[in-house]
């Protein structure tokens, strides 16, 4: 799965990771400080989640902070908030919507 792929990923079927084409059209030059600071902070999670770096992970938690009413206290509460654990394995096909 691309770094693309998995940021924009919005479910699976099977083994197909459904892709949301627009968002995906619109956003997907963006890097993960980029996301964050457009507010698409679950696209941001996902793309430093497949960069595996603990370092963006701890940049979105602040960007993020930095807009919230009820902050978040740590990165894996911000992966559990927004559903994102890892990139999954197993996908074999991608469809564009």
């Amino acid at each position: 799965m691309r770094r693309e792929d998995f940021v924009f990923c919005i479910g699976f079927e099977g083994s197909t990771a459904i892709i949301d084409g627009r968002m995906l059209r619109r956003h997907g030059a963006r890097s993960t400080r980029q996301l964050a600071e457009a507010g698409l902070f679950k696209q941001a999670v996902c793309s430093a989640v497949f960069n595996g770096s603990p370092g963006e992970l701890d940049e979105v938690l602040s960007l993020y902070n930095a807009r919230a009413h009820a902050p978040i206290a740590s990165v894996e509460e911000l992966k559990r908030t927004f559903g994102v654990n890892g990139v999954p394995e197993g996908v074999k096909k991608v469809t564009v919507v």
